[in-house]
């Protein structure tokens, strides 16, 4: 689970990519699964899109594939999201540290 820091960190982080994952009027095959899988453990913060003819809003899209590629819903923004998930062997994003409480 990311902090309010952390999310407001990869938030700047993600102004500047672009968009590598689309989710059109079909449903979320395993395809669309196993390509932002691949992409995340790549990259780590990834942005899709939604399209207007998909079945999906884009909230609910971005909550789907986070679930599947058990990763964390950064942002949803319009027809955009961005989503982050660390690799375990080899990071390449340093988050903040989370507050004390």
């Amino acid at each position: 689970m990311l902090t309010s820091k952390q999310r407001a960190y990869l938030r700047g982080m993600a102004n500047g990519l672009d968009t590598i994952l689309i989710i059109g009027k079909g449903e979320i095959t395993d395809n669309v699964i196993m390509q932002a899988d691949t992409a995340l453990t790549a990259r780590e913060l990834i942005k899709g899109r939604v399209l207007e003819n998909s079945a999906y809003s884009s909230r609910e899209g971005a909550e789907l594939l986070a679930e599947r590629c058990q990763a964390d819903v950064v942002q949803v923004i319009g027809s955009k999201f961005v989503l982050y998930r660390p690799n375990p062997d080899e990071p390449v994003i340093t988050l903040p540290k989370a507050g004390k409480k």
